[in-house]
């Protein structure tokens, strides 16, 4: 079958299984699976598939179709421009996040020392660390698989940190410049909301902020002064309509400049504040 009509049939399996992105996705597994790129589709269409390659194919497209997730078949996820591992263990990297990166690397200056808290797949830390010179950085998380990945990750970049598993700052005993940190922050009665490809494959670990989504907003700024230098600086992701309650935290904490930064859709998305 040639190549073209084998991401046609893919194409009409997602649309029938009321995949968002079903051209998007049934193409980006096709050349997943084949190595190749856009370019084939257009120019080399007519190329034959090997039936190994279909096979593979077809199983890639029922799995999608049931709602796994793109990049836990894929195994991949760009982000901040570079290439990090995942699966179901992490979250998956989201572009809202690179705001997070943004926002802190305006303050970063070289020879910082940064602590991620809930690193996950370490993609925070490691896009700092990556765009930065000199710096160095620690990532936490309670779960031993999410660190797994981030190490990997780390290693493929070629990125000196250090990934300790720690209930937040539990094992963490030096201060840091910058802290950064994505905690959960969904309410756990928001969750059975979501999308199949969220709540049925991401980690519940990595999206449950409790009753009022705040949980880990308060635990976190309740001891990250312990570890910040007078001066230092804490970066947070927060959900759309959270700015103001992690804002009222951080004050309460006695944080100044506290200012809330939003997204691309114009939503509120971080919160950074000065210790």
């Amino acid at each position: 079958m040639t190549y073209q009509k084998v991401y046609e049939e893919g194409v009409q399996q997602l649309v029938q299984a009321d995949i968002m992105e079903a051209k998007l996705d049934a193409r980006l597994l096709l050349e997943h699976i084949c190595g190749t790129s856009r370019n084939d589709l257009l120019a080399h269409g007519d190329r034959e598939v090997t039936n190994q390659e279909y096979d593979r194919y077809v199983d890639y497209i029922k799995r999608r179709a049931s709602h796994v997730p793109l990049q836990h078949l894929t195994g991949v996820q760009e982000f901040m421009g570079l290439s990090f591992e995942v699966n179901e263990h992490v979250l998956i990297p989201r572009q809202d996040t690179e705001i997070l990166v943004e926002v802190a690397m305006k303050h970063l200056h070289d020879g910082m020392r940064i602590l991620d808290v809930c690193t996950g797949s370490g993609c925070i830390l490691l896009s700092l660390l990556r765009y930065s010179n000199d710096c160095a950085g620690v990532g936490v998380d309670i779960s031993e698989n999410a660190l797994a990945v981030a190490c990997r990750n780390r290693d493929a970049l070629g990125l000196r940190a250090e990934f300790l598993q720690s209930d937040l700052f539990a094992r963490v005993e030096e201060k840091f410049e910058i802290i950064v940190s994505n905690p959960p922050y969904i309410r756990t009665d928001v969750i059975d909301t979501l999308m199949p490809e969220v709540k049925e494959h991401e980690p519940y670990i990595a999206l449950d902020g409790k009753e009022d989504g705040l949980f880990f907003y308060r635990k976190i700024i309740e001891s990250a002064g312990e570890h910040l230098y007078r001066g230092g600086r804490i970066f947070l992701e927060i959900g759309y309509d959270q700015g103001q309650q992690v804002s009222d935290l951080l004050a309460e904490a006695g944080y100044k400049e506290i200012e809330v930064v939003k997204d691309y859709a114009g939503l509120d998305r971080v919160v950074h504040a000065l210790f």
